[in-house]
């Protein structure tokens, strides 16, 4: 779909014309260049494999003895459809005010679900009692309409008079799975709990970027209120910090369409009007405080519109020679790997370090079916999970290659991810020296040259005055001849 402009746009760089050409490319050559950039070295990945296996066996043997939550999440994963009924409601219950729409939100995800399955799969009592009552309510709250025996007719008539007791019996399971997943109904809730010591022995070495759970604004009073309470979380956030390095501190995320009724492509004149300065003023403020500022992943049709408003904060005057700003990248996308190469040319041109956070993606069922309801002939994202984790391998190895350009996170689950990650460094060799003092030695070959980069190269040749390309004066490139200075 392309879009027409009453101002056209400045003329893309080349690497912003990357990221256009790499939307909806075709799989298979989006897979190819995935797999060369992550390639590794066949021992590299034994290492990481028996690495995976290590972290795996380490989970499980501390798990045991631990209460059944974590039995009951690894029963009701994400990829059953009870696991996504439970977390719908984990994220959703606590925060509907009146009991009606409760109620019509527990019918809705615990009657269609089928929990009968799951009795007996776990070896925990506590997963196996909790299904038992799961089922048992889904069994009250079908309507079965269509029956008329008395055994259906008493079912509706308990399920009716029970409503407030299954309401709060619901209502405080989800709180209790809500807590694995969320920090606080407030700011203030969750740095007390964040600095809280854990019953393993406390927090030490944790690191948090706290977001807010909420919907995207629809008018400009909702815009206006999620200003104004980011605003106070960065200001509580910052408190919280007490004058920590930048990376030893927490951070916020910060989601854009939380900030504009219209964030969108077809808006990009009025957002970089009206969202820039309101971005640009919450930015300030956490650089006020020494703390993180993190533009959190869209949608893919939000993408350009998200690194135009990146590019005008890492070039702002105001931000200059603040290492805090930052922006998630999805690898699920078929681009990703062409936003992390322009995004260290931007950290390059605005003289910044980039806060650079890799995720797999959170949209992928929605980009998918956006994709097939408009008839488009490729999708922004990869269809195959095995290819989404290669992209971020790939993604990983860029940013790491990238040098200073960026302070690399990542986010990930997967234990063989995480392994990879940790090996990644290994295979960053060094291929220059700089010395601060006398030397004692100098290799016998250039380090460029060993590592099959170039080979030795007459220093006169690499000498220059005042800007790239002007010799220096004669006797200067005379000197450059001495065998000491060519060491």
């Amino acid at each position: 779909m392309e879009l027409v402009f009453p101002n056209p746009p400045p003329p893309e760089t080349p690497l912003r014309a990357a990221i256009r050409d790499m939307h909806r490319l075709d799989e298979t050559e989006a897979d190819a260049r995935i797999l060369a950039a992550a390639e590794l070295p066949a021992d590299s990945r034994d290492r990481i494999a028996a690495t995976a296996r290590r972290l795996v066996v380490a989970v499980r043997r501390e798990r045991l003895g631990k209460g059944g939550l974590d039995a009951f999440l690894q029963e009701y994963a994400l990829s059953s459809p009870e696991g996504v009924a439970l977390m719908c409601l984990a994220e959703a219950l606590l925060r509907i005010p009146d009991s009606e729409t409760v109620d019509r939100l527990i019918r809705d995800k615990i009657a269609a679900a089928d929990w009968q399955r799951h009795i007996g799969q776990s070896g925990s009592l506590f997963v196996n009692a909790s299904t038992w009552a799961l089922m048992l309510t889904g069994r009250l709250l079908r309507s079965d309409q269509a029956e008329a025996d008395l055994g259906s007719i008493l079912r509706r008539f308990i399920a009716r008079s029970g409503e407030p007791v299954w309401r709060q019996a619901v209502t405080a399971a989800m709180r209790i799975l809500a807590d694995q997943f969320i920090m606080g109904r407030t700011i203030e809730e969750a740095l007390g709990r964040a600095r809280a010591p854990s019953r393993s022995g406390g927090r030490h070495g944790y690191r948090h970027s706290f977001d807010m759970l909420g919907e995207a604004a629809r008018t400009t009073e909702d815009a206006e209120r999620y200003h104004a309470a980011y605003r106070r979380a960065i200001a509580a956030i910052g408190k919280a910090a007490s004058g920590r390095p930048i990376e030893a501190a927490p951070g916020i995320s910060v989601k854009l369409s939380a900030l504009h009724p219209r964030y969108e492509m077809a808006q990009h004149g009025r957002v970089m009007r009206e969202l820039l300065p309101s971005l640009l003023a919450l930015a300030r403020d956490a650089r006020a405080l020494g703390i993180g500022f993190t533009i959190d992943a869209e949608e893919a049709d939000r993408l350009e519109l998200s690194l135009d408003l990146v590019e005008a904060l890492a070039l702002a005057p105001d931000l200059a020679g603040w290492d805090g700003l930052g922006l998630a990248v999805q690898a699920y996308q078929t681009r990703a790997l062409a936003v992390v190469d322009w995004l260290a040319e931007l950290a390059g041109r605005a003289r910044r370090r980039l806060m650079l956070r890799l995720v797999k993606g959170a949209y992928w069922d929605s980009e998918i079916k956006r994709a097939q309801e408009r008839g488009l002939d490729g999708y922004p994202v990869f269809t195959r999970k095995v290819a989404t984790d290669v992209s971020y391998l790939a993604c990983a190895r860029r940013m790491i290659d990238a040098g200073g350009a960026f302070y690399p996170q990542f986010a990930t689950h997967n234990a063989h991810t995480l392994s990879a990650i940790l090996e990644l460094p290994a295979s960053v060799v060094p291929v220059a020296y700089l010395c601060v003092g006398y030397p004692e030695r100098f290799p016998d070959e250039p380090m460029l040259q060993t590592v099959g980069w170039q080979e030795r190269i007459a220093l006169d040749e690499l000498v220059f005055e005042d800007r790239y390309g002007q010799r220096p004066p004669k006797k200067v490139s005379d000197d450059c001849e001495r065998p000491s200075f060519e060491r």
